[in-house]
């Protein structure tokens, strides 16, 4: 049991690590799939580049769409904000919120950066992309030293219909998949240092110590567990009570319920200042000293414009 119990420590103190793997693998699978089954270059000059550019791009852009849509702090920090648009810089820190923005959107590139490593490393769309330019520089590069039949039939290479000899073909081939490699290795390691400086420049400018900060992570983690937890007994209990004063005909027990401006004050995305050391909005709210611990004297949500919710 006490092995068991390390095992399962280790994987979630690693499940960061282990969810980018398995992202990463999801992401070598979704290429695969769409190179064998759906790729197929139409070795056309006109339609070469926009079809591979469309598949290098199309699911990096849809990825970084999913990303951002699953984001829980991006929904906390825009939740409202139409209605009070003071919502997005709470007390009017405008930079702590375009710092939240960014590691969202940061976040949210880390599956688009995968795909597209993954598709140039490949090559595949790469080489149905860059064979239909027609732009001299890219056609000089490719054909230098060549007749004037490579300029012809470079559109064609990708496929096995070009007229050209298979040496020549399979040398423009090659420098095609080279040049791919190149900006796949480049993005990845772009990434890979911008990730570790900015890494290194935020912890050099917390303001709390390493293991402190270690410790709100962990808070953070276990508040949400608790927070879910709570929510759905409170949400059962409530339910109960709806469902028994329905079929009893009966008025509703008295329910307690925070009020609207908790709610409000608790959804708020936290940052750490010196001078409020809390390790959320939610110990911030519990203590407040003169925090109002009026209920709502209804469980019920106050709406201007209806919502709907299925």
């Amino acid at each position: 049991m006490d092995n068991f119990q390390t095992v399962l420590r280790f994987f979630m103190n690693q499940k960061a690590t282990i969810g980018y793997s398995f992202m990463a693998l999801l992401t070598i699978g979704g290429e695969r799939i769409f190179s064998m089954v759906s790729f197929q270059c139409p070795c056309n000059r006109a339609q070469n580049f926009g079809y591979g550019l469309t598949f290098i791009l199309g699911p990096a852009i849809v990825l970084l769409v999913l990303g951002l849509f699953f984001s829980t702090r991006l929904w906390r920090l825009l939740t409202g904000c139409c209605i009070n648009p003071f919502k997005l810089c709470p007390r009017g820190n405008c930079f702590g919120c375009l710092r939240v923005l960014t590691n969202i959107f940061t976040g949210a590139c880390v599956a688009p950066l995968m795909w597209l490593s993954v598709a140039l490393l490949n090559g595949t769309f790469y080489e149905c992309a860059v064979s239909g330019l027609d732009d001299n520089l890219v056609v000089n590069l490719l054909c230098h030293n060549k007749t004037i039949k490579c300029r012809e039939e470079l559109a064609r290479v990708p496929c096995d219909r070009s007229t050209l000899s298979s040496d020549e073909r399979m040398e423009l081939l090659l420098m095609l998949r080279a040049q791919s490699q190149i900006l796949g290795w480049s993005i990845i390691i772009i990434a890979a240092v911008v990730g570790l400086v900015t890494s290194c420049i935020a912890n050099c400018r917390s303001k709390v110590s390493y293991l402190q900060l270690t410790f709100w992570k962990r808070y953070m983690e276990k508040e949400k567990q608790q927070f879910e937890s709570f929510a759905g007994e409170y949400a059962s209990k409530l339910a109960e009570r709806n469902m028994q004063s329905f079929f009893d005909n009966k008025d509703p027990a008295p329910f307690p319920f925070p009020n609207h401006r908790a709610w409000e004050e608790i959804s708020e995305l936290y940052t750490f200042s010196r001078s409020e050391q809390y390790y959320s909005t939610l110990q911030r709210y519990v203590e407040k000293v003169d925090r109002d611990y009026t209920p709502e004297k209804r469980p019920v949500m106050e709406l201007e414009h209806g919502i709907e919710m299925s």
